[in-house]
């Protein structure tokens, strides 16, 4: 049996989760698309899929030897278009992640401008604050803020971002301007309740860092509700600087300590570390990058 035709099936039948909607997927009988699966486990002499009666799931195996099939068919595709003139026209689908509010205010803009540029694209958007496992769970390209200790991705650093203390004006001349972090003791802070929320707020003074112990007023499960807080005048908060950019920016809040902010946080395009990388995938990144200079420099 054709070994392109078993690795496409196999693509569509973890993809879909099942052989019905696979069959479906690619205009085929059932029983056609079990003959394919089945062939091909009898010639890797590997299970690929565990069936039952109501689901099917990949095997570990399957899983490992799926991310190499998506790559070689991946492959073949840019050869085409290669061939035929077509690579300058990106087309299929992908998965982006990215933080919350960060893809809202930052990358979303991206992801329209390549939208529009290449109309054969499509792209499903995951905006979450956690740490997406590229992966498990399908991911092509993605925004990461921090450090980067995973050696299987692929980065493109963009930017750098600041960690920020802000207050409003109104705030600041009620309560004062605190001069260092033990000021901090005689003012109300406001804390978001996100993956990185930590009853200590880390400073840096002479080269090294300070942690200093805080009891927030107010806590808050979202980056756009505490800093909504402060701007209200509530009191301080603590940010990434592009969360309170345009509030910086308008004059409703103010930064404060300056002199003891930490080192900046890199800001990557991430995508995972294959041999070859899609067409796709490359003028994605590259439309991205553009879009992310223009916006945070």
């Amino acid at each position: 049996m054709d070994r392109i035709h078993q690795m496409q099936v196999l693509v569509a039948v973890a993809e879909e989760g099942g052989f019905s909607s696979a069959a479906r997927r690619l205009s085929l009988s059932g029983p056609a698309i079990t003959r394919a699966i089945s062939s091909l486990e009898e010639d890797l002499n590997v299970q690929l899929f565990k069936r039952t009666t109501r689901q099917v799931r990949i095997t570990e195996a399957g899983a490992r030897y799926l991310e190499d099939v998506k790559r070689i068919l991946s492959d073949i595709t840019d050869a085409e278009e290669t061939i035929s003139g077509t690579a300058a026209a990106p087309k299929g689908h992908l998965v982006v992640t990215a933080p919350a509010m960060f893809g809202r205010l930052h990358v979303m803009p991206g992801i329209a401008t390549f939208l529009k540029k290449f109309p054969d694209m499509t792209v499903d958007a995951l905006l979450l604050d956690r740490i997406v496992d590229m992966l498990e769970e399908g991911v092509d390209v993605g925004v990461r803020i921090g450090r980067l200790p995973d050696s299987s991705i692929r980065a493109r650093k963009v930017a750098e971002v600041r960690t920020v203390l802000v207050g409003s004006p109104d705030y600041l001349v009620a309560k004062g301007i605190p001069r260092s972090p033990k000021d901090l003791a005689n003012h109300a802070l406001i804390a978001a309740r996100t993956g990185n929320f930590s009853p200590a707020w880390r400073f840096s003074a002479e080269n090294r860092e300070i942690s200093v112990k805080v009891r927030p007023r107010l806590t808050a499960t979202s980056n756009d509700a505490v800093i909504e807080a402060a701007v209200n005048g509530l009191g301080i908060t603590r940010a990434l600087s592009y969360q309170v950019g345009p509030a910086v920016a308008d004059g409703r809040l103010k930064v404060v300590l300056e002199e003891w902010e930490l080192p900046p946080i890199p800001v990557h395009i991430i995508h995972r570390e294959d041999r070859t990388v899609p067409v796709k995938v490359r003028a994605f990144i590259d439309c991205l990058y553009d879009s992310l200079k223009n916006a945070l420099d």
